[in-house]
């Protein structure tokens, strides 16, 4: 698994920058949007490497970028402090304006740090707003500012990617609208949980096979599938691309039918909507993250999916996580990000806090 790249916290002279987060208003504007601040001869250089690593397209089946980016000059860099992702960009000492203000808020160890190319990447949360995150991009000249975005731009990404999941979780987690029975049923039963939000149903639950389905919008043009599926005595050897295609397709042959049964769900290969593998995170595990489209084997229709597969080590437990969206109607970017925040809610039961256990079984009682 890829390592993530260590970065530090800035010095700031400024006391403006260390006042209360409290006192800070919420950052606003899309959550896809990246502001990036940099001089106009360096950012041309950066630009594609940029580019590539936040505008990714991902096909849903329309091309879609994940993050939109829009350079400004230095000149504009207060009319942005309440935007949500800001990335400054300038080499340390290359006496452009953003380069100049990079001195002034950088400490001089950190400072001699990036000239001795050890530090490229500072990350500043809420640092002029709530839920904010600026991140600081820079090295000792800016061809090596280059080379080293290109080099680590799924590190990069996965920065921004998570604060906009916090983002979201914020709003998508709320105790008035969570089924908190539901999710204590699937706590004693199957010792797993995550948040279950009032609007999905429980369609199908196959304890025979370790699979239980949650639909939201069912019926309607804008439709969201999640399903959790385990297998008992595994190893991590299971996680392999090749295995995890043919167990998704396994179980969607078998549940995800329509209601004649002539008609089932398997994963959708073409020349443009590739699927997607990568080694990542997931809530500290390891795991394994596929995300591509699906389509009714028929052709009729079909829409993009996004999952996690991982070992527990402690249950010796394969679980794989996985939501699809049918909404031919609609740009899927967003809610393909939302189910994507659902599934990272996720807990084994040895990760959930005890009093929330107990508050969670208290439901059963009632």
């Amino acid at each position: 698994m890829k390592t993530k790249i260590t970065f530090i916290a800035f010095l700031i002279l400024s006391t403006l920058f260390i006042q209360s987060c409290a006192h800070k208003k919420k950052a606003k504007g899309p959550e896809d949007e990246i502001h990036v601040v940099a001089d106009t001869a360096e950012y041309l250089i950066i630009k594609d490497a940029l580019q590539n690593t936040f505008g990714k397209i991902i096909h849903t089946p329309q091309p879609e970028e994940l993050f939109i980016i829009k350079r400004h000059s230095f000149n504009e860099l207060n009319s942005l402090k309440l935007k949500k992702n800001i990335i400054i960009a300038a080499p340390i000492s290359s006496g452009s304006y953003t380069s100049n203000y990079l001195n002034t808020i950088i400490d001089s160890t950190v400072n001699q740090m990036i000239k001795n190319d050890s530090v490229f990447v500072i990350n500043k949360n809420d640092l002029w707003a709530q839920n904010q995150l600026v991140m600081i991009l820079t090295a000792s000249d800016i061809n090596k500012l280059n080379e080293n975005i290109k080099l680590k731009k799924d590190d990069l990404f996965y920065y921004f990617r998570e604060a906009s999941n916090k983002r979201l979780a914020k709003g998508l987690y709320n105790p008035k609208f969570e089924q908190r029975k539901v999710e204590a049923e699937f706590l004693k039963k199957y010792k797993w949980m995550m948040y279950i939000q009032a609007d999905y149903q429980l369609a199908l639950e196959k304890p025979e096979d370790n699979f239980v389905w949650l639909r939201r919008g069912v019926n309607t043009d804008s439709e969201r599938w999640i399903f959790v599926h385990w297998i008992e005595n595994s190893t991590p050897e299971f996680l392999h691309v090749d295995s995890i295609a043919n167990e998704r397709d396994k179980l969607t042959k078998k549940y995800y039918r329509t209601s004649d049964e002539s008609t089932f769900v398997e994963l959708y290969h073409d020349s443009i909507a590739v699927t997607m593998n990568s080694e990542v995170n997931f809530n500290g595990k390891y795991a394994l993250m596929t995300q591509g489209l699906w389509r009714f084997n028929d052709g009729s229709g079909g829409g993009p999916f996004i999952s996690y597969t991982f070992y527990d080590e402690e249950t010796r437990r394969i679980y794989m996580l996985d939501a699809s969206l049918f909404a031919p109607k609609y740009f899927k970017k967003n809610l393909i990000q939302s189910v994507d925040v659902l599934l990272h809610s996720f807990k084994t039961e040895s990760e959930v806090d005890s009093v929330k256990k107990e508050e969670l079984f208290e439901e059963l009682d009632d």
